[in-house]
């Protein structure tokens, strides 16, 4: 399978493309936003590409054309604003999936955030995070895509342990950024999570068994 990663240059997208790069099951394409980070990808042999979430959907669909998958990672980053994270992490995942659907691909996987189908439980401190996540997050369920939306804790530069806990709902807790690269990976082809959405914490249970107890 050929798995589109945008947000390449993130620090799960980084992890994720090593994964796929290294697997004997997967090739991958990496989109960045910026042509000076190609050469961390091209040095390693990924082939990667340049685009932006905030252009247009052609541009985003020209960029992922002839893959069988579709990866979204990417994150305006904690030091924008509200109005950058509604472009990218809400209107520019909405692209992302418009762009899958007129290229008919049909697998597609989104990086959320904890609790972030409850508005209840939503980190006031950064509500807007939340509110594009929510709403891109609905926008893929109501697509005829064949999508799994992973919604990790508190991300962690930690070595992973791979083992998780997936579920529903989960208590807020943390994960080592390498363990959600890992259960990404391992769900592109676990059938258990099509269609399906789940919160993401470190755990007990082995990566690829807890993706079968969801």
């Amino acid at each position: 399978m050929k798995v589109f990663v945008v947000g390449a240059n993130g620090q799960i997208g980084r992890q994720l493309v090593r994964l796929l790069h290294d697997s004997e099951e997967h090739t991958v394409r990496a989109m960045v936003r910026k042509k000076e980070q190609v050469a961390f990808f091209e040095k390693s042999g990924v082939e990667t590409v340049v685009a932006s979430l905030e252009e247009a959907v052609d541009e985003i669909a020209q960029a992922a054309k002839g893959c069988d998958a579709v990866v979204f990672t990417a994150g305006s980053g904690g030091q924008t604003g509200p109005d950058k994270t509604l472009l990218v992490d809400l209107d520019g995942a909405v692209k992302t999936v418009e762009a899958a659907e007129q290229l008919g691909i049909r697998r597609f996987i989104m990086v959320s955030a904890i609790q972030a189908h409850r508005r209840e439980n939503w980190n006031a401190e950064i509500k807007s995070y939340y509110v594009g996540k929510h709403y891109a997050d609905k926008m893929l369920e109501q697509s005829k895509l064949t999508y799994t939306i992973i919604r990790p804790g508190g991300l962690l530069n930690e070595p992973g342990t791979g083992k998780v806990a997936a579920a529903e709902n989960l208590v807020r807790k943390s994960i080592p950024r390498e363990d959600v690269a890992y259960t990404i990976m391992i769900a592109l082809n676990e059938e258990h999570t099509f269609r399906r959405s789940f919160d993401l914490t470190s755990g007990d249970t082995p990566i690829s068994i807890a993706l079968t107890r969801i």
